[in-house]
């Protein structure tokens, strides 16, 4: 579990939830904007038993401005809301034909992130060791593509949607059994 969760890692819904799913997504993906009402039923429907760990992979030509933009919104406790209006408009500023990072930025500053802090914060240094250790992570973790998911550990044997809902409500039930 050490190179799946990283202290600066983003992490949606209880800490001490008894079941991890850590996600590796590129802002930019198509699929992985497809798997975020997924990911989202899944605390929803998981309250008190799901934590979700975002881990950032930067495999599309937009990916590193998108990137940059979370880990300082991270900084403001506003990832999750960026996160969100990112994969909503995302062909706004992700857009094969010529991806826009300025429209990113303004889709920051609507999520009430304070943009000039967070400009001056994606350039930091701490920034580039971030997004080093989540490229050195991926490739130890033989990660090729997004979204890719960890369940407790466990790689999701068979992509799709409902195998990962499958996989999760499994891993829920054996928590309960546990206790």
């Amino acid at each position: 579990m050490a190179r799946l969760v990283r202290p600066h890692s983003p992490v949606f819904g209880p800490a001490n939830a008894p079941v991890t799913v850590v996600e590796v997504l590129d802002p930019a993906c198509a699929a992985c904007r497809a798997f975020a009402p997924v990911v989202e039923q899944l605390l929803f429907t998981y309250p008190n038993d799901v934590r979700i760990v975002v881990r950032y992979a930067d495999f599309h030509p937009a990916s590193l401005q998108g990137l940059r933009l979370l880990v300082a919104a991270h900084a403001q406790g506003k990832v999750h809301e960026l996160l969100a209006a990112l994969f909503e408009r995302q062909e706004e500023w992700a857009a094969q034909s010529g991806p826009d990072p300025a429209r990113a930025w303004k889709i920051a500053g609507e999520v009430g992130l304070d943009v000039p802090r967070a400009q001056k914060d994606a350039l930091a240094a701490s920034v580039d060791n971030i997004l080093q250790a989540e490229a050195d992570d991926l490739i130890a973790l033989k990660v090729d593509s997004t979204p890719t998911f960890f369940v407790n550990g466990k790689p999701l044997p068979t992509f799709g949607a409902q195998e990962l809902v499958d996989l999760v409500a499994s891993e829920v039930q054996a928590s309960k059994r546990r206790k």
